[in-house]
């Protein structure tokens, strides 16, 4: 058996549960770990290895995480690889560089392997694993309960700046003075804005992917 019956076997035999949930947004997605604990037992059966790794690229004046996702064939040798790159966020409320850095890696892996595997996650609010890293900072006289919705709504907003961004949305253009007035907001920068501003701003992003995906929805019923 070839490298590529094996990887076909394992895009066939494998099942990764979405066994996590992001409460704010309301929905499950697979994690990075989910897919690699899948995988490990089919791998056994098949004779192959999986390995991933990443490095940090530059791409003009931002930095990129390159993951790659390679299966290699324990009987011949052959292997088969697939790249995926994750840019790093420019806002970062709540996180360190070094915290940036991992949850930007975690998103490339995971997505380096979902183009292996053959795993579409297109629907997740996503994958949004890609900003999963600790709660903010305590804020004084907040209550523990108003902590967690931040951080929730804090994953949620990075979740929805990369779908744009991977749908090629210059969001930071699109919305002008005018749409940022009606959602009574006077400015996209997360570190001015309060929870529930912040909840109203995620709102705007989303219908603005909606919008975009509606469009090309349109386009192609043209063709």
């Amino acid at each position: 058996m070839g490298i590529y019956e094996k990887l076909i076997n394992i895009q066939v035999k494998l099942k990764a549960p979405k066994s996590q949930y992001n409460s704010f947004g309301k929905y499950h997605y697979r994690n990075c770990e989910d897919i690699l604990e899948a995988l490990k037992p089919i791998c056994l059966d098949n004779k192959a290895v999986l390995t991933v790794g990443d490095e940090l690229v530059q791409i003009g004046e931002r930095y990129y995480v390159k993951a790659i996702a390679k299966l290699i064939d324990v009987e011949s040798g052959e292997c088969v690889q697939n790249i995926a790159y994750a840019r790093e966020s420019v806002t970062k409320k709540g996180m360190d560089d070094s915290q940036v850095t991992g949850a930007t890696s975690s998103y490339a892996r995971k997505y380096a392997l979902n183009g292996l595997l053959c795993i579409d996650d297109t629907k997740d609010a996503d994958s949004e694993e890609y900003s999963k890293t600790h709660e903010p900072p305590a804020k004084t006289k907040k209550a523990p309960k108003e902590e967690t919705n931040e951080s929730q709504v804090l994953l949620y907003h990075q979740q929805l700046i990369q779908m744009m961004e991977d749908r090629g949305i210059d969001f930071r253009n699109k919305l002008n003075s005018m749409i940022l007035d009606k959602a009574k907001l006077n400015t996209q920068d997360i570190n001015s804005l309060n929870v529930e501003q912040l909840q109203v701003l995620c709102a705007v992003y989303k219908a603005l992917i909606n919008k975009f995906d509606s469009q090309q929805v349109g386009k192609q019923d043209e063709q």
